[in-house]
């Protein structure tokens, strides 16, 4: 597993590419203050917005992760665990004053740039 791309995974780096094409500036792997040991895929300090690039099978997406056949108690665990340390980065993210995206690596990149980017001009406004 430390072997695993936890930064610059090729979602990121497409939603990434589309957000600049289309004139949106903003930071990457961010640590907010006040999250320690977290890290937010895409972020515009300005707004306030946070965008995080969830893999199917690291967080469990409901339509396409599927457990591994060996070890799979250990894999369920993990994969839980995951998930809840999502729900708890969304929530502190929210108590801090951030709006948070979640967009799963299965979504269409131009229609994650078209979320974010509605997202986005909605708090800039």
């Amino acid at each position: 597993m430390s072997r695993q791309r936890t930064a610059n995974t090729a979602p990121e780096t497409r939603l990434r590419k589309l957000l600049h094409a289309r004139g949106l500036r903003f930071r990457t792997e961010y640590v907010v203050d006040g999250l320690p040991r977290r890290r937010v895929d895409i972020v515009f300090t300005r707004v306030r917005l946070a965008v995080l690039v969830d893999g199917c099978f690291w967080h469990g997406c409901p339509e396409h992760c599927v457990t591994p056949k060996s070890n799979t108690a250990w894999w369920t665990a993990k994969i839980q665990t995951n998930r809840q340390r999502d729900r708890d980065t969304d929530a502190r993210l929210a108590a801090l004053g951030w709006s948070v995206l979640r967009i799963w690596e299965h979504t269409p990149p131009e229609s994650a740039a078209d979320t974010v980017e509605r997202a986005y001009r909605a708090l800039i406004d």
